[in-house]
This record gives structure tokens, sequence and C-alpha cells, in this order.
């Protein structure tokens, strides 16, 4: 039976990866659309007049707000601080987050992940993974047994997480980023803050609010 009511699913950000993703918000939802009385829009926090992107309707996030009708809603924003701030705004007015997984992402067993993640396609996750809130991964990601993820994580495309790794808030791991193993026990641990660059190889513990380069990833020399 078709819900009477409108249920409106706000893909906040109409950057790159906003544009990536809501192909992916359509096919989780293709089968439900008439159900749900479903509505896909992008928000974008400032917009000044409506307008279309892609097809789809975009508003700002003032009219996001005041929509009439169920709100649903997630963060294609890379940078992390953003993510939470808007994140917050939405949760404080009581508008309920929404996952966003490929049909093509591989999950095993026995992980738990945080609300509002968005993880794109043909990405990896094996077994006994934690995940913390808000977590993005771009396409083809892997993210190994035992490893810890923090809120706010954010996976470029390519990134390989090997297991027992530990990655605090708000982390931000560059593309084709390579993290070694950590043990049982003493996991690798890379920071609260802390930046990997492209096609880094980290070999060790990565201090919070740091950016390291290179292989092996050493901290960056400004």
């Amino acid at each position: 039976m078709q819900n009477s009511m409108n249920t409106y699913f706000g893909l906040i950000g109409a950057g790159g990866h906003g544009r990536e993703v809501m192909p992916m918000l359509r096919g989780m939802l293709q089968d439900k659309i008439a159900e749900l009385n479903a509505h896909l829009l992008f928000v974008v926090e400032n917009l000044e007049q409506e307008t279309q992107i892609n097809g789809y309707r975009a508003i700002s996030l003032q009219a996001f707000f005041e929509l009439e009708g169920v709100k649903r809603f997630n963060v294609a924003i890379g940078d992390s601080k953003v993510r939470q701030r808007i994140a917050e705004a939405c949760l404080a007015r009581k508008i309920e987050p929404f996952s966003l997984v490929a049909n093509s992402v591989t999950m095993l067993d026995n992980n738990e992940i945080g609300e509002g993640c968005m993880i794109s396609e043909q990405t990896i996750i094996t077994s006994n993974v934690r995940i913390g809130r808000f977590f993005q991964a771009n396409n083809q990601c892997n993210i190994s047994h035992d490893c810890v993820l923090g809120d706010y994580v954010t996976f470029a495309p390519g990134v390989k997480c090997n297991g027992n790794v530990a990655i605090g808030d708000h982390a931000y791991i560059g593309a084709g980023a390579l993290i070694k193993q950590g043990r049982q026990g003493k996991p690798l641990l890379i920071g609260a803050g802390a930046v990997v660059g492209m096609g880094a190889v980290v070999v060790k513990d990565v201090e919070p609010n740091t950016t390291v380069v290179g292989n092996p990833a050493r901290p960056m020399v400004k």
C-alpha cells in the first residue's frame, strides 16, 4: 500500500561525491519509491534558489528543514567537521539519518557500523570490524578484520586498510593509501584528525592531527 505522506530523502551536498552517490540512493530505494511516496533531493546548505542537479530537485538546507512529511538525511560532504556540523543540525531537528550502502558492497560477519554511513561501490568489509557514525568510504576500499574506526572517518577511493588497525575520529585516508596490519592486542594506530596522503604506505603509528605522506609514510615537511 502506498504511503499517503511524502517521504523526503535529502542527500546533503551536491559536489562530486554527492553526484556520485545519488545513483546509489536511487538503486537502494528503487523497489520502495511508490510504497514510501519517496522523493530524492539534493540539499545544498546555502543554495539561494531551488534548481535541478542531474535531474533531481535541489533545495537549501533551510528549505529541507521546512518540508512537511517524513524527512531522512545523509551528508555527502568530504570535510568531516562540516559533515558533523550539518548532521548535528539535522539530528537536533529529529530528522533521522539513513545509511547508504551500494549493492556491490561486500560485508562479511559480525560487523558493527554506525548510523549515517556512506559506503560506495565494490568496497569490502570483512569480519569483526567496528565503524563509528557518518563514515564515508569511496569506491573499491578494503577494510579487514578487527579494525576499529571512529566517527566521521573518511576513506578516499581505493584505500586498503589491513586488519587490527584503529583509526580515530575525523581521520582522512587518501586515495590508494595502504595501511599495514597491526597485531591482536596492539593495533596500528592512526590518531584523531590525522591525514594520510594519497598513495601513502603506513607502516607505523600516526600521531593525532598529523599529515603523513610517502612510502613509508612520514610526517609531511611544511
